[in-house]
């Protein structure tokens, strides 16, 4: 049963509905209805009915679609030669399949244990993969989203190794206990032929061999497998007559084994960096030893031992001398020296170092086939971070272009912005600014990674994605399409001098790492204004150009500071958002530690910057421009706090941004500072929270960081930093995670611990670094799950914070935009809205000159209009919509080149639109505001300010980012919770019409990336290097099979060269290797049950569709074909044997005729 009071809808702090309880901390998704006072009369009662909304649930979807960037710690590589594409495997059991750029396609394992190995079927459109959990997954690539066909996991073995021959239906998977076991591929059996590792080895071998590392058949007999075992024992084994054709042994452990295409020799890898060479007509001992970076000895003595070769490729050409090519084995006394690949071509020996270590390589032939000549042309190098493709075709070894997005993480992101729909001229116009700066010296070859098919799909309109990072840097990329291509870098640093190290200065940066880091970014498309907020509180205003200039930076200094008292004592009969808790928690301020960036002894910091601007004029490239350079500056010794909101509008040139000490309004066509105002002077007398001022001297005793605490008991994660300075993550303008501090001795501190901490000295920063989207798993050092969630899922407004404490309201939501600012406007005019941390929307006034001609001379005048409204939770986003419910644009300045030529009349007008085309040039007489907290959102009638709808969207957790977006021409409210809940809202009416629990939050950068874009798109950074893109729209859930990229592609296998008839059919061998008839369940019998469990596959109607007409179909007909084949060989080989036969009758007839008149004379005839 509901009950309202109607000061209290107005207040939006209604009883909420009841909740749907979903266990734990996670919370519902939606707590409460829409209300409508009932008593509500006049204009504020009638747009309610004149507003038709288009939106249903029937329009929501949730399904991932694409990702992007490089796969996250990798650990397998594999490739197809003949449809060119390649597959790596991850340690949290993803794939991600690359061909030509579009085809990028991520499936994961559903037991997330990491992908050991990968094997394509090379042309048959699937892939194996071996993983962790000691499981072998059959994927079928001939869909556009592959699926699991068949899985078969091992009871009672680990498997180690893997290998697929060629055009064969049976995979030999090596084990940990020595043994080799045989699958079918088509029914993901095991056969019951084993080699056991005991009839491997000679009788006299004492010793176990170790888990076998290497498997591959003789490219000159496909009935013999060469076995590698760790301990450096190598089987030759013949498949036929189940024994062991030869043994040789090396007292260096084996890591790999490649051979030399005739199948007369093969190379090994040993960990003592060694390379041995040996030939199997003389297995005794290698014929050829050498360690390629070992020190040769003066007494002739064996080269110094270097790091293990971890794996070799030995590849032959036709016209040249082969390719060895290995990773690793460089010596012991540069233990500086990067990881390398080294690449011997006769007597040359060229050794690339890398950027991170190398995690796998492939040489990339021309052939398929094991026995031809391999004739190598590209090597695929597996960093850690990075994937490089070398051209073996050049002496000089370059590397090719990456057409693939893999570089996102070259700086830790640190936030991101996602525009759909934007101008169509943006794409071009960035693409032209930034292909000036791309680096030379790749080879001109062509991507040798092209499989596949991609096209563009129906989706046409463009899309762009703005990435921030820690050093400063930001990065453009075109993401239309479900595709991303890097545009244009901009690097922020640039404006600023660079600190030296070891100048023994005291400096006044409040961030010992990272001081460019981008914290936040707005961007206006229409009129190419961008904005940045740094980590080290500044702001940076660009304005675009196509031409270079060579000016100095304007720039300019604001002080905020906000002196309060530590207790808030609201209204009576006034239930504050922030309900005092001081009973439950000590009171605890942001922690801090000694730095390199505290002042000398006796010396109080006041009125600096934290960084110095280039005081000289400096040359900027075409692309984006500083106009102006916005810093806070250090007061009374305390620095300036991190800026929690930023918004730029270039029709009134102007740019706002706060932080929790107040807010700052800055004129960046006059380059004047407007405004620089505590919180509370913004509310004058309209204050809902009587806080008295309180004395300078107590304020430095506080910590003004944005820190907060978990729920009692107090907890403190510890945190891995360089030292201990405090945690804070922001979120919107508020730490979402718990308080960090780092302990050199690791220790958990207690309450009384930090209370003593607390208490630091003036001058004393309160940061630590700037801490990265992609590292933000530091932050939460938790171990299980269910802390992870109790972290987030508890309600922010029942905790108690540094905000709470100091009285610190944080302005968290900027919103330039045309509305009536007072209750008896009967115009719309310019105002800010303005929300804060404890819920408040306060409406300032701006009065700009009334003609342009003034505007550069005339002063902007800004004023709170005494509107305040008020919400439940920290202020999130704003939006306007018309009367008749369509979304205002903010207003805006047609963009043109501040540097043009032919710009010589300074006084040009500019070119303003301040409403949206889609409404008509009278607002009319209301207008609709829209306003999303953490806890609710609320339409407001404008001038009426009278509440129409309010929806209480979560009781129990706290949205993380929320955006009015556009979708299917109509308007919705679209949220992110911290438990993991994707909602939408319809317009105005706040009706829910998609809540699903979609995505934990398991880490802070999932938290500090999401965004909401139109058209139905989101992302978020899914790893610290990869961008995870989803949409939420049914229309393009319906289309996403159409935009993919198809992964296998119709292309006819190579012919094997003709070598002769049977050895080019047998390779060298005298007789067919029939492995059906070897390995099959007639001959070789049934495997134990308890050695290997078989799990269909889960792939779907799509996979069973799939399998039907593709792998196990083409496997099927290509046995078919290969038994018609060999019947015909074999009816060809009865006719040659009846044509021998017949031909021996003859001859021996042919004697014996001889024989009979041998001896006659010619007479006798």
């Amino acid at each position: 049963m509901k009950k309202f009071n109607f000061r209290k809808v107005l207040d939006g702090l209604t009883a909420s509905s009841p909740v749907g309880s979903s266990g734990g901390g996670s919370g519902s998704g939606a707590g409460g209805g829409s209300v409508h006072p009932g008593g509500t009369a006049g204009a504020a009662g009638t747009p309610r009915e004149e507003i038709q909304e288009t939106l249903t649930s029937d329009y929501f979807q949730i399904c991932k679609t694409v990702r992007h960037g490089f796969p996250y710690l990798p650990t397998a590589l594999a490739f197809d030669p003949v449809q060119k594409i390649l597959a790596i495997g991850t340690r949290t059991g993803a794939i991600r399949i690359l061909g030509r750029p579009g085809v990028d396609c991520y499936c994961q394992h559903e037991s997330g244990a990491a992908v050991l190995q990968l094997q394509f079927l090379i042309n048959e459109g699937a892939l194996v993969s071996a993983c962790a959990d000691d499981a072998l997954h059959l994927w079928n690539l001939r869909q556009k989203r592959p699926a699991v066909l068949h899985s078969l996991k091992f009871n009672r073995e680990r498997i180690t190794y893997c290998h697929l021959p060629f055009q064969s239906k049976w995979l030999y998977v090596g084990t940990e206990r020595g043994n080799t076991h045989i699958v079918n591929i088509e029914s993901f059996i095991l056969s019951g032929y084993v080699i056991m590792w005991n009839k491997a080895i000679e009788l006299s071998t004492k010793t176990h061999p170790g888990p076998v590392v290497h498997l591959s058949d003789s490219p000159r007999d496909e009935g013999k497998l060469l076995i590698g075992y760790e301990n450096g024992t190598i089987v030759f084994w013949d498949l036929r007559s189940k024994r062991a054709d030869l043994r040789a042994y090396y007292d260096e452990a084996i890591h790999s084994v490649a051979w030399h295409h005739e199948g007369k020799q093969f190379m090994c890898s040993h960990s003592d960096g060694s390379l041995t060479l040996w030939n199997l007509k003389s297995p005794n001992r290698p014929f050829q030893t050498t360690i390629p970076h070992g020190k040769v000895q003066r007494d002739g003595k064996k080269p110094e031992s270097c790091k293990p070769i971890l794996k070799v490729e030995y590849k032959t050409c036709k016209n040249s001398e082969p390719f060895v090519i290995f990773s690793g084995g460089l010596s012991y006394d540069k233990p500086c020296r990067r990881p390398s690949l080294t690449i011997m071509h006769g007597k040359a020996i060229t050794v690339l170092e890398m950027d991170h270590p190398i995690v796998d390589f492939l040489t990339l032939c021309e052939t398929p086939y094991p026995n031809e000549f391999q004739e190598p042309y590209a090597v695929v190098v597996l960093l850690e971070k990075d994937l490089i493709v070398v051209d073996l075709t050049q002496s000089n070894f370059p590397i090719f272009e990456n057409p693939y997005p893999i570089d996102i993480h070259e700086s830790p992101v640190t936030c991101t912005e996602y525009f759909a729909d934007c101008p169509p001229d943006l794409i071009p116009v960035l693409y032209s600014v930034g292909a000036k700066h791309k680096k030379q010296g790749y080879s001109n070859k062509e991507w040798p990674i092209s499989g596949g098919a991609w096209n563009l799909g129906a989706q046409t309109y463009p899309e762009i994605i703005i990435t921030g990072h820690a050093d400063g840097s930001v990065k453009f990329w075109d993401a239309s399409a479900i595709t991303l291509q890097m545009l244009y870098k901009l690097k922020t640093s640039k404006v600023f001098e660079k600190q030296k190290v070891g100048e023994g200065k005291a400096t006044a940066e409040i961030v010992e790492e990272d001081p460019f880091a981008v914290q936040m970014m707005y961007w206006c498309p229409e009129s190419r204004i961008f904005c940045v907020a740094g980590v080290s509180a500044y702001v940076i205003v660009y304005k675009f150009s196509k031409h270079e200039v060579n000016t100095e930076i304007a720039s300019l200094e604001v002080r905020l500071q906000c002196e309060v008292e530590d207790i808030i004592t609201p209204e009576p009969e006034t239930n504050p958002p922030f309900p005092d808790a001081s009973s439950q928690l000590p009171s605890l301020k942001s922690l801090s530690g000694s730095t390199n960036t505290v002042a000398c002894e006796g010396t109080m910091k006041d009125s600096i910057p934290c960084l110095s601007v280039k005081a000289r004029p400096v040359r900027m490239p075409p692309g984006y421009q500083a106009d102006l350079v916005i810093q806070l500056v250090w007061v009374d010794g305390e620095p300036p706090q991190q800026i929690t909101s930023l918004a730029v509008n270039s029709a009134y040139g102007l740019v706002a941004f706060g932080n929790c000490n107040g807010l700052a309004v800055v004129d960046f066509m006059q380059k004047t500072v407007l405004l620089s105002m505590g919180t509370l002077d913004l509310y004058g007398s309209s204050d809902p929270y009587q806080r008295q001022p309180r004395s300078p001297r107590k304020s430095r005793q506080f910590a003004a960081g944005l820190t907060e605490l978990s729920d009692s008991p107090v907890s403190l994660e510890l945190e891995r930093c360089k030292s201990p300075t405090s945690g804070k993550d922001h979120v919107n303008g508020h730490c979402t995670s718990p308080t960090s501090q780092s302990c050199s001795s690791g220790k958990r501190l207690s309450s009384a611990d930090v209370s003593r901490a607390n208490r630091r000295g003036p001058g004393r920063p309160p940061f630590r670094k700037a801490q990265s989207a992609a590292c933000m798993e530091i932050s939460l050092p938790v171990t299980t799950e269910e802390n992870r969630e109790n972290s987030f899922s508890r309600s922010r407004s029942s905790s108690v914070s540094s905000i709470d404490r100091d009285s610190k309201e944080a302005i968290t939501a900027l919103y330039f935009m045309e509305s009536f600012a007072r209750k008896n406007d009967s115009a719309v005019s310019s105002c800010l809205w303005v929300g804060t941390g404890l819920g408040m929307v306060i409406i300032l006034s701006l009065n700009l000159p009334a003609s342009d001609d003034l505007r550069q001379s005339e002063p902007v005048m800004v004023s709170p209009s005494g509107t305040v409204l008020t919400l439940k939770g920290a202020v999130l986003t704003f939006a306007c919509l018309d009367c008749m419910g369509t979304l205002t644009h903010r207003p805006y300045e047609v963009w043109r080149d501040p540097h043009s030529a032919d710009d010589g009349d300074k006084t040009r007008k500019r070119k303003l639109v301040m409403h949206s085309p889609s409404s008509s040039q009278d607002m009319g007489d209301h207008q609709f505001a829209v306003i999303c907290s953490e806890k609710q959102a609320k339409v407001f009638s404008l001038p009426s300010q009278t509440c129409l709808y309010v929806h209480n969207i979560t009781e129990t957790s706290f949205l993380l980012r929320a955006d009015v977006v556009t979708l299917c021409n109509s308007v919705c409210l679209a949220c992110f919770c911290a438990n993991g809940h994707i909602m939408t809202l319809s317009l105005p009416s706040l009706r829910p019409l998609l809540d699903i629990n979609y995505l934990p939050v398991t880490d802070m950068r999932i938290a500090r990336t999401f965004c909401f874009t139109n058209e139905g798109q989101a992302l978020y950074l899914s790893s610290p290097t990869e961008i995870q893109r989803l949409t939420y729209s049914q229309e393009m859930c319906d289309n996403l099979q159409d935009m993919l990229g198809d992964l296998f592609t119709p292309v006819e296998t190579p012919e094997a060269q003709n070598r002769g008839f049977l050895k080019g059919l047998f390779g060298g061998s005298g007789q067919a290797f029939d492995r059906e008839e070897l390995f099959g369940e007639a001959t070789a019998g049934k495997a134990s049950r308890s050695l290997a469990q078989h799990i269909p596959g889960s792939g779907g109607i799509e996979g069973v569709r799939g399998a039907a007409g593709g792998v196990i179909g083409d496997l099927t007909r290509a046995r078919i074909a290969l038994d018609e084949r060999g019947q015909k060989l074999g009816e060809l080989d009865e006719r040659t044997a009846s044509m021998m036969a017949s031909a021996e009758a003859f001859s021996k007839h042919a004697h014996e005729v001889m024989l009979k008149y041998k001896d006659k004379k010619w007479y006798q005839f």
